[in-house]
């Protein structure tokens, strides 16, 4: 033990380490949970957790396509290069 450190001193940098360990243990047990669960797990452990929040459904009318023909696809690909600039 140093002479000139006060006992209490010794006991703060004892329970400041004793703290950066702890917090360091926590974090990286939290980061593994997260990793192996994944965000979509998260998401859903969130929104499992305000049930009284409707869920949204789905306004406007449904999704559309169209097949287009081979010179529609031609003029559209001409256009997409055009608009990339090569």
């Amino acid at each position: 033990m140093p002479d000139h450190a006060p006992t209490l001193q010794l006991i703060g940098v004892a329970v400041l380490a004793v703290a950066a360990v702890a917090w360091a243990v926590v974090l990286v047990r939290l980061l593994r949970l997260l990793r192996r669960t994944g965000p979509q797990a998260t998401a859903r452990r969130r929104a499992a957790r305000l049930p009284a929040l409707p869920r949204q459904t789905r306004v406007g009318p449904p999704l559309e396509s169209v097949e287009l023909t081979p010179a529609e696809q031609d003029a559209f690909a001409g256009l997409v290069r055009q608009l990339a600039g090569g």
